[in-house]
């Protein structure tokens, strides 16, 4: 195991107002549980947690702003339980890989981070190209298969079989993830 891991938690601040935004929201529910108990062990051993979202055309890295901006009947729920703490990173992202276009890399290095464990939304989409963007960095990368969503379970399961076969990313449950970790 790495001298210190990253959990980065992609998306979740997301207003899910697209086609298929609620089926998203649906699966992203399942997902609240593994994260937060990701989160709560990465709190326990120090290392860092960061929170890397879509800055809806607002381009300010508020998360309060931010917050309010995606909160709606269908999001809220999900957002409340969510959110970051005062302890978490939050950087804003322009495009689908949380790399792009931010400061996560020169984070990381300063942090001394080596691997990171990558969750949100959506598994097939920006979940999947950070993960694709950690791997090219040369961090270990791991992707709790029940800590991401994507709008329908199929597209999940693809996104998992590329990261485990093309990525070599480990794909354990969070559970199994936090005893590896440990």
């Amino acid at each position: 195991m790495t001298k210190k891991c990253a959990l980065l938690i992609v998306d979740m601040i997301n207003d899910f107002q697209f086609p298929k935004g609620k089926e998203l929201a649906e699966f992203t529910r399942e997902t609240i549980e593994p994260i937060l108990t990701l989160k709560e062990h990465f709190h326990n051993k120090q290392w860092p947690v960061i929170y890397i979202n879509d800055h809806y055309g607002l381009w300010k890295a508020d998360i309060d702003l931010i917050t309010d901006y995606a909160s709606n009947e269908v999001s809220d729920p999900i957002i409340q339980e969510i959110k970051p703490g005062d302890e978490d990173y939050f950087l804003i992202k322009p495009k689908h890989s949380a790399f792009y276009g931010t400061a996560l890399n020169t984070l990381l290095e300063e942090l001394d981070v080596e691997s990171v464990v990558v969750t949100g939304v959506a598994g097939n989409i920006c979940v999947f190209f950070t993960a694709n963007d950690a791997y090219m960095r040369e961090f270990g990368v791991y992707i709790p298969k029940d800590a991401l969503a994507s709008e329908e379970a199929k597209f999940n399961e693809y996104a998992l079989g590329m990261m485990e076969n093309v990525l070599n990313a480990d794909i354990r449950p969070a559970k199994d993830l936090i005893e590896l970790l440990s």
